[in-house]
C-alpha cells in the first residue's frame, strides 16, 4: 500500500500513485522558474531549461559562485548559506516527490543538490523572492547587477532559432508557435499518455485534452453550420434551375401548341386566309403569270365565276355527266370476272377547281349526292325548284340550318361561320344540310376496324345491304333506285355509286374521287370503255384501311314534324355506330 505525502490518500500500486497524484494535485505540478512551463516530467524541465534558458541559467550559477568567492572565508556566513540551501532543497524536494512519483524514486541528484532550484512549486518562487529581498539590503547587489550586465544575453527559441527581447516574449512564442511540441511527451515518460479520438494527438494532461477535443468540437459544428448554409444556397439554386427549366418547357409547349393550332386553322381554312373566290383569283393569277392562262382566258373565267357566285349556282366546269349509263352498258358487255353489280341512280361527277382545291372535297361529294337527288322524281317535293349549288352557295345553306337550330356543337366548333373561309365540311355538316332541306338520311359511324391488317368488311356489307333489294336470279347488272352514298374519312371523302360482287364472292365498291380530273373521268363515256379505266374507281378491302369510317345514307323524305324531332335531336348529336 501506498500513501500519498500530500494528502495521505492510500492507493495499491504505484501507477494508482501517479494517476492520483496527476489527476488531484495539477496545481503542484513541476514548473519552469523562467517561463512558467508545466506539464511535463522532472527530466524534460531540465532539458527544457538547459535548451531554452541557457542564458540564464548559467548567469545564475555563476552569481552563485562569485557570492561563494566573495563571502565564502567566514565560516559562520558560509554555513549560514549553506543552511538556507538545504532548507529550500528540502522543500523542493518534498514538493517533487509529492507530485511525481520518478523524482521521489530517484532523489536528488549530487548530494541532495537539486540542478535547479525554483522549478518544482510556486512557493519557491515566494522563497526565491524572500532571498532576493535580503540579498538586495545588502552591498552584494551592486555586484550581482554588474555581473547580469555583462553576461545576459537575449533567450533564443530553442524549436526554430528565434530570438526574443525578453523572457516573456519567449515564453509567449514558445506556447503560441510552438504548443504541440510542448504537449508531446518524451517516450521514456512514464506518466499516462491520453490520446484524442478525433485526430489521434497524444495529451499528458486530461485538462488539456478536454480543451483540445472542445475545439474539434467547435470546429465540427461550426463546419455543419457552414455545411447546413451551403446545402440551402444550393437547395435554392437549385431550385431557381428547375424553375427556370418549368418556365422554358410551358413555353416551348405554348409555343408548339400555337403552332398545331394554327397549322390545324390552315389545315381547315379557319385561318382567315380567303375563301372559294380569293383563292380561285390567286391560282388563276399564278397560272397566267407562269404562261399556261392566256390573260384573255383569266378574265373570262373570272366573269363566269362572278356570275355563278351572284346567282348561286354552279357553273358546271368541272361537271362529268352520263358516267353511270356508261357503266350500265360496259358490265352488260364485259367485266367477265364480275357475278353481279348494283348501280346507284343518276349521279354527276364534280371534281375540284382552283377554287376549292386541297379543301373543297366535302362540298363536291354534296353536289354530286345533290345530283342524284334533282333527278330522282321521289325528292321533287323537298327540292323544288333547286339546282346544284355553287360552293359559296353551299356554306351559306349550312349556316341557315344552324341558325334553325341543327348541330349547335357542330356551329360552335367552325365559329357559326363558313362563308368567306375555307374550312372543311363532314358527314355531320352533310347530314344537317340534308335534314334541313327535309331529306330523310342516317349516318353511320364504322369507328374501328372489322376485319384483318385494318381491314373493314362490315362496311362492305352494310353498303351491299344498302343496294341489294333483288333475289337470286335477278340479273348481272341492276341499275337500283337508291341515291349514291357519302364516305367520309381523315382527310378525305368521296361518293359510292355501286357495288360489285366478283366471282370469288368478294366485293368492291365504285366511288367517284372528286380528286379525279374530268379528263380522266371522259375516258368512261367512250364506247370502248377498258377495264382499265373502271379500274379508277374500283375500291377493294383492302384499299379501304383508315381506322374510321363514316357514311352517310339518304332513305326518303321526312315531314314537317319529323324535321323538327330531327333538329331537336340533333342538339347532341349522335351516329349509329358498327361494330
Amino acid at each position: 500500500m501506498l500513501s500519498c505525502n500530500i494528502c495521505g490518500e492510500t492507493v495499491t500500486s504505484e501507477p494508482d500513485m501517479k494517476a492520483h497524484l496527476l489527476i488531484v494535485h495539477m496545481e503542484n505540478e513541476v514548473t519552469c522558474p523562467f517561463c512558467k512551463l508545466s506539464g511535463v516530467s522532472y527530466d524534460e524541465m531540465c532539458f527544457h531549461i538547459e535548451t531554452a534558458h541557457f542564458e540564464q541559467n548559467e548567469l545564475e550559477k555563476n552569481f552563485e559562485r562569485i557570492n561563494t568567492v566573495q563571502y565564502g572565508t567566514s565560516n559562520s556566513r558560509k554555513d549560514s548559506t549553506l543552511q538556507c540551501r538545504m532548507e529550500v532543497n528540502s522543500s523542493i524536494h518534498s514538493a517533487c516527490a509529492s507530485n511525481h512519483p520518478k523524482i521521489s524514486a530517484q532523489g536528488p541528484p549530487n548530494n541532495g543538490i537539486l540542478k535547479h532550484k525554483g522549478f518544482y512549486s510556486e512557493n519557491l518562487t515566494e522563497s526565491r523572492k524572500l532571498l532576493k529581498s535580503k540579498e538586495k539590503q545588502s552591498d552584494r547587489t551592486k555586484i550581482k547587477g554588474s555581473i547580469y550586465e555583462a553576461m545576459y544575453s537575449p533567450p533564443e527559441c530553442p524549436f526554430c532559432g528565434k530570438i526574443e527581447g525578453c523572457s516573456q516574449d519567449m515564453e509567449t512564442h514558445v506556447k503560441t508557435e510552438h504548443a504541440d511540441l510542448l504537449d508531446t511527451p518524451l517516450e521514456d515518460c512514464n506518466q499516462p499518455l491520453y490520446d484524442c479520438p478525433m485526430c489521434g494527438l497524444i495529451c499528458t494532461n486530461y485538462h488539456i485534452l478536454q480543451e483540445h477535443v472542445d475545439l474539434h468540437l467547435e470546429e465540427s459544428s461550426f463546419g455543419h453550420g457552414m455545411d447546413r448554409v451551403q446545402c440551402s444556397r444550393d437547395l435554392e439554386f437549385a431550385q431557381q434551375l428547375q424553375q427556370e427549366e418549368d418556365r422554358k418547357r410551358r413555353s416551348e409547349e405554348s409555343r408548339q401548341e400555337m403552332e398545331e393550332f394554327q397549322n390545324l386553322q390552315r389545315q381547315y381554312g379557319l385561318n382567315n386566309s380567303g375563301g372559294y373566290k380569293q383563292q380561285q383569283l390567286r391560282n388563276m393569277e399564278i397560272e397566267v403569270n407562269r404562261g399556261r392562262m392566256h390573260p384573255s382566258e383569266f378574265h373570262r373565267r373570272k366573269a363566269d365565276m362572278m356570275e355563278s357566285l351572284a346567282i348561286g349556282i354552279d357553273d358546271g366546269k368541272t361537271k362529268t355527266s352520263g358516267i353511270m349509263e356508261a357503266l350500265y352498258r360496259y358490265y352488260q358487255n364485259a367485266a367477265t370476272d364480275v357475278r353481279r353489280v348494283w348501280l346507284s341512280t343518276v349521279v354527276d361527277h364534280f371534281h375540284s377547281s382552283f377554287g376549292d382545291k386541297g379543301w373543297g372535297c366535302g362540298y363536291r361529294n354534296f353536289q354530286m349526292l345533290l345530283s342524284s337527288l334533282l333527278q330522282n322524281d321521289a325528292y321533287d317535293d323537298c327540292l323544288k325548284g333547286m339546282s346544284v349549288p355553287c360552293i359559296p352557295k353551299i356554306q351559306s345553306m349550312i349556316e341557315d340550318a344552324w341558325k334553325e337550330g341543327f348541330d349547335p356543337q357542330g356551329a360552335s366548333q367552325l365559329n357559326n361561320r363558313l362563308q368567306g373561309t375555307k374550312a372543311w365540311i363532314g358527314a355531320c355538316e352533310v347530314y344537317t344540310l340534308l335534314t334541313s332541306l327535309r331529306i330523310k338520311c342516317r349516318i353511320v359511324d364504322f369507328h374501328k376496324s372489322t376485319g384483318p391488317l385494318g381491314t373493314h368488311p362490315r362496311l362492305f356489307e352494310w353498303i351491299l345491304s344498302y343496294y341489294s333489294s333483288e333475289r337470286e336470279g335477278s340479273p348481272k347488272v341492276l341499275c337500283t333506285s337508291k341515291p349514291p352514298i357519302y364516305l367520309q374519312h381523315q382527310g378525305h371523302s368521296q361518293t359510292v355509286v355501286g357495288i360489285e360482287e366478283r366471282k370469288n364472292r368478294t366485293l368492291c365498291l365504285l366511288v367517284f374521287d372528286p380528286g379525279c380530273p374530268s379528263r380522266e373521268m371522259q375516258k368512261l363515256l367512250k364506247q370502248d370503255m377498258e377495264a382499265s379505266s373502271v379500274k379508277q374507281l374500283r375500291k377493294f378491302v383492302g384499299n379501304l384501311k383508315h381506322k374510321q369510317y363514316q357514311i352517310v345514307a339518304v332513305e326518303g323524305v321526312l315531314s314537317s314534324e319529323e324535321k323538327i324531332a330531327r333538329r331537336q335531336a340533333s342538339q347532341v348529336f349522335t351516329a349509329e355506330k358498327i361494330p
